[in-house]
């Protein structure tokens, strides 16, 4: 049990590889090495409240970024629009399984996974760490996070709209609808939320509690 505790505790410096014991440090305060001086970490840690927002926030925008529609066509009087959720069943009749699970994966069931994940480890953290159950429960998730930041690819369709739009807007008029806008705030309060979380500071939480 001391052992887990040591090393999330100690780091090594990059340069010199001096072992150091990590301490907490006021905000806005960079650790710098002894020996070298190279800079060795800061606390950027948004607060449990904080990331706890972020998360509220993104799960606001989730809902309407996956069943709002993203673009509607204006073609030879027709309208059509689509979502991102349809956009993944379509290629799913198409018959491209593999591009189908992908999308999905990665643009609605990654993305959703992770800010429960992140959420269910914040409200543990918070309230839950003097039970055994909850503390397996957290180091559960910790263990999957790595795998769901990986699977989460916001960015990608967001881009992916964008091309769209530029390419079809010659033989056609193109809007951004609601979704657009949701998927978006979607993405940039993820991205904020995975920038403030850190992994190694929730496996010290879990620590210090043992």
């Amino acid at each position: 049990m001391h052992e887990n505790t040591a090393d999330h505790s100690v780091i090594l410096c990059r340069s010199c590889d001096l072992a150091i014991r990590k301490r907490a440090l006021p905000s806005g305060v960079r650790a710098l090495c002894p020996r070298c001086h190279t800079a060795l970490y800061d606390t950027p840690y948004c607060s449990m409240n904080g990331m706890l927002a972020l998360c509220v926030t993104a799960f606001i925008f989730y809902f309407p970024a996956n069943f709002f529609p993203v673009l509607e066509i204006h073609f030879l009087g027709s309208i059509r629009t689509t979502t991102v959720f349809q956009g993944a069943f379509a290629v799913f009749d198409q018959g491209y399984w593999v591009v189908g699970i992908a999308v999905f994966t990665a643009a609605v069931l990654g993305p959703g996974l992770l800010l429960m994940s992140i959420m269910s480890q914040i409200l543990i953290a918070k309230w839950g760490l003097n039970s055994p159950f909850w503390r397996h429960i957290l180091t559960e998730l910790l263990k999957l996070q790595g795998l769901l930041s990986q699977l989460t690819m916001l960015e990608i369709y967001v881009i992916s709209f964008l091309v769209s739009a530029f390419q079809l807007s010659d033989f056609a008029d193109i809007y951004f609808g609601m979704g657009t806008f949701c998927f978006t705030m979607l993405f940039l309060v993820t991205l904020f939320l995975q920038r403030e979380y850190s992994l190694e500071h929730m496996w010290s939480l879990l620590d210090e509690r043992r």
